[in-house]
């Protein structure tokens, strides 16, 4: 199947799923089912009324209501876009109405900018959810691209360099290595980092930028930003680096046993291109599928991690919103997580086809 047929049948096969997700997470955060009333005889001859019913204790407006800042306008306006006096199904068609919410007319007049205007509503504290949002990803997503490519970029070679010299002194190290990477928690291992910059005081420790950064000259303020991200982009590339370069390791070690790598050689091919060229090649493909996954899981942020190291990312912006029941913002936070795991697992198909052509998409 060629490979832009492929995206579109999974992008309309992510359809449903992501419209099943968000059903499930909806009625996790606003549950409220009536069962009727039942009329059920007694041992005492008497007829007695029950009703079934399970009620969400949860009030999605409390916390607003409590806020002095929030007018009677924007309460009243922000129940009407809830339908908090309608069943649950309406809610729920409600909410997806909003965020499924297209301007037909702006295309025509060359706005395309605002043909998709999804209307996520407001957090507890007042604030538009979409703008929340797209700052706190902005933040989760800088931080782990750069720990996805540094990851990658430092792993495989020292997958492949380990392979080379099995059971050498560097080998034994970096198995070593690998071994404590994959053993230690991250959260562990930004507490240590913490207590050693703390301590020493040779990196800013917490956030993203200094007190006083914004009197900076732009480039101030990005060398600032870079000494704030060296301790998280060293927490989490820490046991990415050893779980992908101990798989690596593993994966060539077994393709330079195989046959044709044997028969390659035999042939009186350079070892550079048998290495290289045939069986690194061959041993990258069960990795290409990891790197799908951490492509859907760079919204999600590290959420220990990010609470440990202060830093202001996606994963403590949800956090505190579970710890509110702040239902906007779960559900949203819900719905794009969703997406990209479905992204994450078709650019994974799609990387793998491009490396080994024998791979047929269905």
């Amino acid at each position: 199947m060629p490979i832009p047929i492929y995206i579109l049948k999974r992008l309309l096969y992510a359809v449903p799923t992501l419209i099943l997700v968000s059903i499930i997470g909806f009625t996790l955060m606003r549950f409220d089912f009536d069962f009727g009333t039942y009329q059920i005889p007694w041992v005492d001859g008497k007829t007695h009324t029950i009703a079934l019913a399970i009620k969400n204790p949860i009030d999605p407006l409390s916390e607003l209501k409590s806020n002095p800042a929030i007018t009677i306008e924007a309460l009243r306006e922000e129940e009407k876009r809830l339908g908090l006096d309608q069943p649950m199904h309406v809610q729920y068609g409600l909410w997806l109405s909003h965020l499924l919410n297209f301007d037909w007319q702006a295309p025509m007049e060359g706005r395309w900018h605002e043909f998709f205007q999804p209307n996520l509503g407001l957090t507890f504290s007042g604030e538009d959810v979409a703008t929340l949002l797209i700052q706190k990803s902005g933040y989760t997503l800088m931080l782990n691209v750069i720990v996805v490519l540094l990851t990658w970029l430092v792993a495989l070679p020292l997958g492949v360099y380990a392979a080379l010299r099995w059971r050498s002194t560097t080998d034994r190290l970096l198995t070593l290595f690998s071994s404590v990477g994959m053993a230690a928690p991250s959260f562990v291992v930004a507490i240590l980092m913490g207590v050693f910059v703390v301590g020493t005081g040779i990196l800013p420790f917490g956030g993203l930028f200094s007190e006083g950064s914004e009197f900076m000259t732009p480039v101030g303020q990005v060398l600032d930003a870079l000494k704030h991200l060296i301790i998280p982009v060293l927490v989490l590339s820490f046991g990415g680096m050893a779980s992908i370069q101990r798989q690596m390791r593993g994966n060539l070690l077994d393709v330079l046993q195989a046959e044709y790598v044997r028969l390659a050689r035999a042939k009186g091919l350079a070892e550079n291109v048998v290495i290289y060229k045939h069986a690194v090649r061959t041993a990258v493909n069960p990795l290409v599928t990891m790197l799908g996954y951490e492509f859907s899981a760079l919204l999600s942020g590290a959420l220990l991690v990010e609470i440990v190291l202060n830093y202001p990312g996606l994963g403590q912006f949800i956090y505190q919103a579970v710890m509110k029941t702040d239902t906007n913002t779960v559900m949203a936070s819900l719905v794009m997580s969703s997406a990209m795991l479905v992204l994450g697992n078709l650019l994974a198909d799609i990387l793998l086809k491009l490396v080994d052509p024998r791979i047929e998409l269905n």
